[in-house]
């Protein structure tokens, strides 16, 4: 690949901020910065070629929001403005050696489903678009950036690999707690992203290069492709009117050397940089070299915000989502009663299991369907990673290309065709795969023959492309009441494969004891006699407490849990009961805070018949909200979980504003909240958030919408004689329309309190505009809200 070839000799520097020159150049507030490769392509080819002259070797196309959402407001198509924007950068670079031009795409501006709207199907339709035409125009490098959600980015990067040949880069945003907007810590981020071929990745935008040092060292401790950081110039200021940003070329390349000493090879600028920033960071490398990276391999399967590294522990698959034997859970799939389902994958989520399978397999439904709706709303209910457990290639295929992170398949054999139809799809989605020693023979009885299957399995995943640590082999378990002789090879074999090989093993332990009496007892016993030859990895019933006291057990003997804290914390306080039993009923506060929304809407029905609509919201939905609230703040919750929430309250919400219109009450409403994202802004993500969160706490809000002009916000205060306003803006250039808009409101005598949030906005920034509050986050903002209504 001739752009990665470079990074052999010497460093590759992209440019840096796009938008901060143009706003130098002459855009205004509010006009799309990608139109100018139509209306004003000379400007633009400018700031390419000072780029250039500043010694960036990849010049990125002013494409940033060129997709169809974003441009629908204007006359031009995506097709056209990216289809400029890639002739005007060939043009800059044209006649000059190892320069490439990198087709710039970015998050759409609306969060995919369960936390927005919009379908994965639909985002990746979005980028297709745009990645079609930057391809056919010429473009050398597809650079997929500032992405906040981990699914957004797996779309988009789909829609790079199967839509074009070129090199796929892709960087995140992260949050001062070290997480992306929706939980992604960086171990996740590097899992996923490799896992899904990309071929280079890190962080973007975020925080100035001081800041960001902490997370880019956890990136270059997994990150086994080159590794990208291109920053902020600090935090932004407003000074006289002006925007500036607080951290200085000099400053900047001081700190992009330390991250060249540690390992990164690739950067560049985000927000505020220009090509001074460029220049200074191109002479603070000239004496280093690039830093050639060792592959850091691990075993890892990851949700959309955890990774669990299956090297040094026991992984705990729980196998509770399979319909065989289970007549309640049939029922459930053949009625799609989703709610079901979620609370049993909760049940061992909250047992400790660390994956769950994930099996649908009954004739009468259709299966890929099934598949698909239960894979997306238990990930987006319960957040810990998935095992897509099917004997059907085209279900197994559907599931693991919705699935939100890295998930395992379940399984391979040792049968050519079977392989043949399972491991392009592992190696396409970067998944784990669980092999299974068997072949067209059937499964062997001797240790030894299952090894040479396994080897066979392990040898033709590598023609593929699939490493051994990708690889999980079940050695299989036999009955012992109908094969007795044949169940200490399975034992045997996971000895011979964890001597000669790098990969993981795997049992469904509970096969062990069919048809015999105590099979607790036998399943324990046969489980010890394979963790003491090195099992990796067990599919058990999480809320069988001898299991998993097994488990514990044998983590504190064999070493793996240090100084035995965690046996500790579980059996240390005698009188406590195990939580892995039976759970109880949950009532409708753990229902919201769990995020069941079917259920929590059930039993609000439910409580109508004994309480006032009132007493519901104040028993149940507000302390719930708080409950969640103080998750989210404490790093325990992330969006995801604070959105799921929501959504629960609201669908509970409906029944109660149902009942009350039958029954002639009075609306609920806590106070009246205008709205808006502020003229020039088209950004309309964290209002949404907040808009949510204020109708759960009982505030009636009046939606403006995104990009409202001045004197609407003014004209609607007056119409609905509103106290508290909340006014949002996510870019720099339009945080001075969001001043004149609090000018206006003073102006006219409105006596009401202005609160602003966003993306760019700082105390500092509200203050300096005049703002009456500023809300860091939606929860900070219902605080506010909660406050200046004398709401308890």
């Amino acid at each position: 690949m001739e752009v990665l070839n470079i990074l052999k000799d010497k460093f590759l520097f992209f440019d840096g901020a796009m938008g901060t020159m143009l706003q130098k150049s002459g855009l205004k507030t509010g006009e799309i910065p990608d139109t100018y490769n139509i209306t004003h392509p000379n400007i633009v080819e400018k700031i390419h070629t000072e780029y250039i002259d500043a010694g960036a070797n990849i010049i990125t196309t002013n494409t940033f929001g060129a997709n169809r959402l974003k441009l629908k407001n204007t006359k031009y198509s995506v097709a056209e403005i990216i289809t400029s924007g890639v002739k005007i950068a060939k043009k800059a670079v044209a006649y000059q050696n190892d320069l490439f031009v990198a087709l710039d795409i970015s998050s759409i501006g609306n969060l995919l489903a369960p936390i927005g709207t919009l379908s994965f199907e639909e985002a990746y339709d979005i980028f297709s678009e745009q990645v079609i035409a930057g391809s056919n125009a010429g473009a050398d490098i597809i650079l997929i950036e500032t992405m906040t959600d981990i699914y957004e980015a797996k779309a988009a990067i789909l829609a790079a690999k199967e839509n074009s040949n070129l090199p796929v880069f892709c960087t995140m945003t992260f949050e001062a707690n070290g997480r992306t907007l929706t939980g992604t810590d960086p171990i996740t981020m590097v899992q996923i992203l490799e896992s899904l071929g990309v071929d280079a990745l890190g962080v973007n935008c975020s925080l100035g290069p001081k800041e960001l040092l902490p997370i880019v060292f956890d990136i270059l401790s997994y990150a086994s492709v080159p590794v990208i950081v291109q920053p902020n110039a600090g935090l932004p200021e407003l000074i006289n009117g002006q925007i500036s940003f607080n951290v200085l070329p000099k400053e900047f390349s001081e700190n992009i050397k330390i991250m060249a000493e540690k390992g990164v090879s690739i950067f560049g600028g985000c927000c505020g940089t220009n090509p001074d920033y460029i220049s200074a960071s191109i002479e603070a490398l000239k004496s280093l070299h690039p830093t050639v990276k060792t592959a850091n391999k691990l075993t890892t399967v990851c949700s959309a915000r955890n990774t669990v590294i299956m090297d040094n522990k026991i992984t705990v698959i729980g196998e509770r989502l399979n319909p065989t034997g289970k007549k309640k859970l049939k029922e459930a799939l053949v009625n799609n009663d989703l709610a079901y389902v979620i609370q049993e994958a909760l049940k061992q989520k909250e047992a400790n299991a660390d994956v769950i399978d994930v099996n649908v397999g009954i004739p009468i439904i259709d299966e890929k369907e099934v598949m698909i709706s239960v894979v997306k709303e238990v990930q987006g209910t319960v957040g810990i990673p998935l095992q897509i457990d099917s004997s059907n290639p085209e279900v197994l295929e559907a599931a693991v290309r919705i699935c939100n992170g890295k998930p395992i398949i379940n399984s391979v054999n040792g049968k050519l065709e079977v392989m043949k139809s399972v491991f392009p799809i592992v190696k396409k989605y970067g998944t784990s795969v669980i092999g299974l020693t068997l072949d067209e023979n059937g499964i062997p009885k001797s240790a030894v023959e299952r090894a040479k299957i396994a080897d066979k399995i392990i040898q033709t995943a590598k023609t593929y492309g699939i490493d051994e640590e990708n690889i999980i082999i079940d050695t299989l378990v036999l009955t012992a009441s109908a094969e007795q002789s044949e169940v200490l090879e399975t034992i045997k074999a996971i000895s011979i494969i964890k001597n000669k090989y790098k990969v993981k093993t795997s049992l469904g332990v509970s096969n062990v004891s069919f048809g015999l009496p105590e099979r607790e007892l036998l399943n324990r016993t046969f489980f010890t006699m394979a963790l003491t030859v090195g099992l990796d990895a067990a599919i058990i019933n999480p809320l069988s407490k001898d299991m998993m006291d097994t488990i514990h057990a044998f983590n504190v003997l064999s070493n793996k849990d240090l100084e035995s804290r965690t046996f500790v914390q579980i059996y240390g306080n005698k009188s406590s009961e195990s939580k892995i039993t039976e759970q109880k009923t949950k009532d409708l506060k753990e229902l919201i805070i769990s995020g069941l929304k079917e259920d929590a809407a059930k039993i609000t029905e439910s409580l109508l018949h004994n309480m006032s609509s009132l007493e519901i919201v104040d028993n149940y939905f507000i302390p719930a909200l708080d409950e969640v609230g103080r998750k989210y703040e404490t790093g325990e919750f992330f969006l995801p979980q604070l959105m799921k929430a929501a959504e629960s309250v609201k669908s509970s919400f409906e029944i109660i504003k149902n009942y009350m219109i039958k029954s002639g009450e009075t609306e609920i409403s806590k106070g009246r909240i205008i709205i808006a994202t502020v003229e020039g802004d088209i950004h309309d993500i964290g209002k949404n958030i907040v808009k949510i969160l204020l109708e759960n706490y009982g505030f009636e809000v009046i939606d403006l919408g995104k990009d409202v002009p001045v004197m609407e916000v003014v004209n609607k205060v007056k119409e609905y004689n509103v106290s508290l306003v909340a006014l949002s803006a996510l870019m720099t250039t339009t945080v001075a329309n969001m001043e004149k808009t609090i000018k206006a409101l003073r102006e006219n005598n409105l006596n009401c309190t202005v609160m602003v949030g966003g993306a760019v906005m700082t105390q500092e920034y509200a203050d300096n505009i005049g703002a009456d509050f500023y809300g860091k986050d939606a929860m900070d903002t219902v605080k506010f809200a909660q406050k200046f209504f004398n709401v308890d």
